[in-house]
Parts: C-alpha cells; structure tokens; sequence
C-alpha cells in the first residue's frame, strides 16, 4: 500500500512541475548587440522634410499676397506669402492703390 500511495504521490507531484513549467512565458528575445565603444553612431531612420505651411490657392510670380487684416503685403516666395488667415492675392500696383504697404518695406518687383 506504502508503493502505491508513493508512486501516486510521485505521479501527482509529477503532473504538478509539469504544469508549472508549461505556465511560465517563454523567455524575452536578446537584444540586438550594440555598436562597440568609439564607433560612429548608427545612422538614423530617414524622416519626411517638415511639412510646409499650408498656402492659399492662387497667385504665383507678379502677385502679392496682401493681409487684408494689418494692410501689409507679402512677395512671392516669402515665409508669409499665402498664409496668413486673412488675406488676397493682387499685382503689387493694385495692393499700393489699396493701401497696402511692403512687409519690412521690401519691394517685390
């Protein structure tokens, strides 16, 4: 009877460890190795160019972009032209006759 109740108690202590080690999660993956010390940095992930402003339809080259808000008119291809959140395009001639003056007292022709 000793035999049996011990080979049970082996069968169940068995079952048990089987079962613990079936629970456990697996292991983390190693991490990739590291660049010696002294040696250049790796180079990084290429990233898109900031996005440019958001500049209104219209206008192009001859035309100024005038804040109809402040009365200040901004040249082609100028950090202000088109983006402002007031504004309209016009030759430079029509935005003077309106009122408008040069940001920074620049001439666009």
């Amino acid at each position: 009877m000793k035999t049996k109740l011990a080979s049970l108690a082996f069968l169940i202590a068995s079952a048990l460890t089987s079962l613990a080690f079936a629970q456990t999660p697996p292991p983390a993956p190693m991490p990739a190795p590291s660049a010696p010390m002294g040696s250049p940095p790796a180079a990084s992930p290429i990233t898109a160019p900031a996005a440019a402003p958001m500049v209104a339809p219209g206008g192009g080259p001859g035309m100024v972009w005038v804040n109809t808000k402040s009365h200040i008119y901004h040249c082609f291809g100028s950090k202000h032209y088109g983006t402002t959140k007031v504004g309209t395009y016009m030759s430079e001639s029509d935005a003077k006759a309106a009122g408008a003056h040069a940001a920074k007292g620049k001439v666009c022709s």
